[in-house]
């Protein structure tokens, strides 16, 4: 049975994230509420909880996951930009977009879109999102919490508790929420460009070279 964390949206209690990071280190699934709605996330070198959300979503093996960041310090190690490219990242982050990059040698195959060779990273405006993350001191492997046959992603924690008590091992209670799409953003190395427009404003990232 899941554990039930009730973490206070502006002031997070940091027992709480450190028995969160806990069951994250020692393999488990946790579903928690981002600045898009709530997710599923596992540690990235967590094979088995990676196929566990797949099960739950029931993805197909190119379904691409994403890594929730908590900041972009981390994208020399799982992603190919220049200086320029960069530079504009930083001023969009954290933020509602995803961004799907080329991606470095260090991320495992698995993670890769196997046609691209890209990865997807993303940078939350959450406190609890990035409390949690700061307390990891690594990346969430992570998918929208959206269940099979059903158009709308779960929001209410006290549902998604009743839902999936048994196949997750927490649920990060940070309140309500309204499911808010991330904009994607695609960088194939010359261009930006918007793969679905979301909450963040796709007009900023305007086709064409970094300056």
């Amino acid at each position: 049975m899941a554990q039930y964390l009730v973490v206070h949206p502006d002031n997070p209690q940091r027992r709480l994230l450190r028995a969160t990071a806990a069951i994250v280190h020692a393999g488990g699934v946790i579903a928690y509420p981002t600045d898009s709605g709530y997710a599923l996330g596992c540690a990235l070198a967590n094979t088995e909880g990676r196929e566990r959300i797949r099960r739950l979503r029931a993805l197909d093996d190119h379904h691409p996951f994403t890594l929730v960041c908590r900041d972009l310090s981390e994208i020399a190690t799982y992603a190919r930009v220049d200086n320029a490219t960069y530079r504009i990242l930083r001023a969009h982050t954290p933020g509602p977009y995803t961004f799907v990059l080329p991606a470095s040698r260090e991320v495992p195959r698995r993670l890769l879109d196997p046609k691209r060779r890209t990865i997807g990273l993303r940078v939350p405006d959450h406190r609890i999102t990035q409390a949690l993350l700061s307390e990891l001191g690594a990346p969430l492997m992570s998918v929208t919490l959206a269940l099979p046959g059903e158009e709308e992603p779960l929001c209410d924690p006290a549902e998604i508790r009743q839902r999936l008590e048994h196949q997750v091992d927490a649920v990060v209670d940070g309140g309500g929420c309204i499911a808010a799409p991330t904009t994607v953003v695609e960088w194939d190395g010359q261009d930006f460009r918007i793969r679905r427009s979301g909450t963040g404003d796709p007009s900023v990232f305007a086709p064409g070279p970094p300056g």
